[in-house]
């Protein structure tokens, strides 16, 4: 089965191998995801079933159209990869109290948060497993250490939160670990899984990296201009939670910094006056366009690693990728 929200993706990428293989990638999710526990089945692919666009294991199978081998083996890393994407989502859910994800109930909400832990332990020890059967050695140190990036990445967000002082590197550095990682070594597990040259394997990654970057920060700034209904969560719930994203630090740095730092210090959990007038003031300041720009800055860096890459069918579809990220968040503005 193809995921219902994929369907955007598929007409970007007129590719059929790429939709063949991310329909097997669909199939191999459910039969590595099922336990022998039914419950513990029904848990862990609670969210897998919700949909959602797979966009790591579709970087994962476009990164192995880059390799000189055509196997099952870029399948399979896709499938390694939502795993570990997944599982974590289940752990930040907890972390997070949230109620609702991809516009259905977390499990911790539906379930338990001890559940939710439990479950997305279980996708992430598939995920190894996944990837010791099917890939090399290296790719499952490389999981390995990706996970530990998640991990780093997860930590240092929680220590920055309600902190209206700790400016754009140390944001750049959390989603760098938190989100442009994983995103990383979806791109540089596919190529590695079709055994592509050492010199694509790095140039991917690079494009992947930067890619990763601008997936989180267009996602930030979808939450500050977006609708419940477009997003999946309650707009403007970074700010509820204290992270204070690239939006509002540039904003912390313009004229408005006072008013805004006055907000922000208010005594927690915010009115929603307070998120509104927050909003209202990085949007009417022109800070979700210099986030934007700042997007495309990265992009920018992205199209000159994939100028190097050989000219196979799925070239030209990354630069169209790197936009999709961007050009959605002018899909919803008001």
């Amino acid at each position: 089965m193809v995921a219902p929200a994929m369907s955007e993706l598929t007409e970007l990428i007129p590719l059929p191998d790429v939709w063949t293989s991310m329909s097997a990638v669909e199939r191999r999710l459910l039969e590595v995801s099922t336990s022998e526990h039914d419950q513990l089945t029904d848990i862990a692919q609670h969210l897998l079933k919700a949909g959602g666009k797979r966009y790591r294991p579709l970087l994962a199978i476009l990164a192995g159209q880059f390799g000189t081998v055509s196997d099952h083996r870029p399948i399979e890393a896709g499938v390694a990869v939502e795993l570990i994407h997944v599982g974590s989502l289940y752990h930040d859910d907890v972390i997070d109290e949230s109620d609702t994800r991809r516009g259905a109930a977390s499990v911790n909400a539906n379930w338990t948060n001890t559940v939710a832990i439990l479950a997305g332990d279980f996708l992430m020890a598939r995920a190894s497993e996944t990837a010791a059967t099917h890939l090399s050695l290296d790719s499952v140190r490389l999981l390995a250490t990706t996970y530990a990036e998640l991990v780093e990445g997860q930590t240092r967000e929680l220590a920055l939160d309600f902190d209206p002082d700790h400016g754009l590197d140390a944001y750049e550095k959390v989603i760098e670990q938190k989100t442009a990682s994983l995103i990383r070594t979806s791109a540089r597990l596919g190529a590695m899984a079709a055994e592509a040259e050492p010199d694509v394997i790095e140039a991917i990654s690079t494009w992947a990296h930067e890619v990763g970057m601008v997936f989180q920060i267009a996602d930030d700034v979808l939450d500050l201009v977006s609708t419940t209904e477009a997003i999946g969560k309650p707009a403007g719930s970074d700010i509820a939670e204290g992270k204070f994203t690239m939006p509002v630090l540039l904003g912390l740095d313009g004229p408005d910094g006072p008013r805004i730092r006055e907000l922000l210090i208010q005594d927690r959990p915010y009115p929603q006056a307070t998120i509104d007038g927050v909003i209202d003031l990085v949007r009417q300041g022109g800070f979700v366009d210099q986030a934007l720009d700042s997007a495309h800055e990265r992009l920018e860096r992205a199209s000159k690693a994939v100028a190097s890459l050989p000219d196979v069918p799925a070239k030209s579809v990354l630069g169209v990728l790197g936009e999709y990220l961007v050009n959605r968040v002018s899909g919803v503005r008001p």
